[in-house]
């Protein structure tokens, strides 16, 4: 069995003073891929930077206290790659990735974007960059008999029933029609060929289960959430997925990040 574990700790130090090593002591997962984690190696306390038991790896971004990705594997990855070959973004702190046995895991932070402004122009020229990337990747994967895992905070929510209040944010970016669509190319067999494993999982026309909570209002309360956490992944590992579960916190002062945990087990 392969468990895989993807959460965006919205920041690293913050997370491990609310509850987050306490989680990770408890966590079952072989592999854990961490988002938004805002901090350089050297900034981190070494129970966090270095967690017993684990081996840790870290793309920071180049403007300090952003973004940031990391990848924590029980065993040590035969191979690390920061980036995907874009001078933009390699040093942004958005892509992580690392060859495991038969399968490559990547941890994935997509910028968030904001309507009419510049963040959405950025987000915008990720989405066009990552893509054929992404399917490069399940190709050559593909030709040396790897599978692939791209999990992260994807920032989109893909369909209608991946957030509460879809119809007042229609208008909003993670939920703009260009953007579902291109999450629908890299879902599309003859385009991407990837696959949404946690809905594969769960009736295609069920709400939820959301992963993501403003800290504004009751939103946690009220499950007034979007699902932007995503494991995604290449088809015959998708196959192989047993059970996925959003690791909702049981109140709101427990949370310990705006997001959960997303855990699925692939029987490998």
């Amino acid at each position: 069995m392969l468990t895989v574990t993807s959460v965006n700790v919205n920041g690293l130090r913050a997370a491990a003073k609310k509850g987050y090593l306490g989680w990770l002591a408890g966590a079952q997962a072989d592999v854990v891929c961490l988002q938004e984690v805002r901090a350089e190696e050297d900034q981190l306390p070494d129970e966090v930077r270095a967690p017993g038991g684990w081996h840790a790896v870290y793309a920071p971004a180049a403007a300090r206290g952003r973004a940031g990705v990391a990848l924590l594997t029980r065993r040590a990855p035969e191979a690390v790659r920061v980036g995907f070959g874009t001078a933009e973004f390699d040093g942004a702190g958005r892509y992580l990735e690392a060859d495991l046995p038969g399968v490559t895991v990547a941890s994935l932070y997509l910028p968030s974007g904001e309507v009419g402004t510049e963040r959405q122009a950025e987000k915008e020229r990720f989405m066009a960059a990552f893509l054929p990337y992404l399917t490069d990747l399940r190709r050559r994967a593909a030709a040396g008999g790897r599978e692939v895992l791209v999990c992260g905070d994807w920032n989109i929510a893909h369909r209608e029933a991946d957030l509460k209040n879809w119809r007042a944010n229609r208008g909003s970016s993670g939920f703009l029609p260009e953007e579902r669509a291109w999450l629908t190319r890299a879902f599309d067999p003859a385009d991407g060929g990837y696959r949404d494993v946690v809905r594969s999982l769960y009736p295609a026309d069920e709400y939820g289960p959301y992963t993501w909570w403003s800290y504004r209002g009751r939103a946690f309360d009220n499950d007034t959430g979007w699902r932007i956490d995503y494991h995604v992944a290449t088809p015959g590992l998708a196959d192989r997925a047993l059970k996925a579960e959003v690791e909702r916190a049981p109140s709101h002062p427990e949370r310990w990040s705006d997001h959960a945990p997303v855990t699925v087990v692939y029987d490998l």
